[in-house]
């Protein structure tokens, strides 16, 4: 944690707002920001950076379970219907000339995963960010991190606030247009998925996993059967 000693302007105490799960630093240097990130490392801490300012935010057991179902979920959408899905889990995304910076919950490369298939680090002035990244709501975030999103131009983003699940695609205006359907998974009513996350935590993830895929399958017979096949 040495390092952080070479940003002792971040660690003002004058300079922080906080609650019981967050901690956010003003005027805060992008310089800082690299900083305290290489400082922390292996954090298990989410950071967001926008433009000067700085959020911390612990994460609970309730954001860590939702998150692991979620990913669960995306995998067996991807086996089950067979989309190629690369998952780089809370890779921390920046870009110096914007400012901003952010860690999804998870986040996934479809279309563009050849583009950095191998590749140790990305760099997103040259590289694409991920297709599709998932944001667990349950404790709000101090900053607009919808608005780090789409600076960083990533295509769709999920949402659960612990209630519902909304999708949203990043439009030609360069904001988030919200969705009933994803882009990425475009036959599967995206409401329809929460009562499998509510599965997921009443009973276990293995249940869930079974239940969505006889579902998906099923969907997919019918899809069959309208179209004639």
């Amino acid at each position: 944690m040495s390092d952080i000693a070479a940003a002792p302007h971040a660690l003002d105490p004058a300079l922080w707002t906080t609650d019981a799960q967050k901690i956010l630093l003003h005027d805060i240097g992008w310089e800082q920001y690299e900083t305290l990130l290489e400082a922390l490392g292996d954090h298990h801490l989410r950071l967001t950076y926008d433009r000067g300012n700085l959020e911390f935010m612990t994460l609970s057991p309730e954001h860590e379970r939702y998150k692991h179902l979620l990913r669960r979920l995306l995998e067996v959408l991807g086996e089950a219907l067979n989309v190629p899905l690369a998952g780089l889990g809370s890779t921390t995304y920046r870009r110096a000339d914007l400012e901003r910076g952010l860690e999804p919950d998870e986040c996934y490369y479809l279309s563009n995963w050849s583009r950095v298939r191998g590749k140790k680090r990305i760099d997103l002035r040259t590289d694409p960010p991920p297709d599709l990244a998932i944001e667990i709501d349950v404790t709000h975030s101090s900053l607009e991190r919808m608005g780090i999103y789409a600076a960083l131009e990533v295509p769709e983003v999920w949402r659960f606030d612990g209630e519902h699940l909304r999708v949203y695609r990043l439009a030609a205006t360069g904001q988030y247009d919200l969705c009933d359907r994803s882009p990425s998974f475009p036959t599967i009513p995206i409401p329809e998925l929460v009562r499998f996350i509510r599965q997921g935590e009443v009973e276990d993830e293995m249940s869930m996993v079974r239940a969505l895929r006889e579902w998906v399958g099923s969907r997919a017979a019918e899809l069959d059967n309208d179209s004639g096949v």
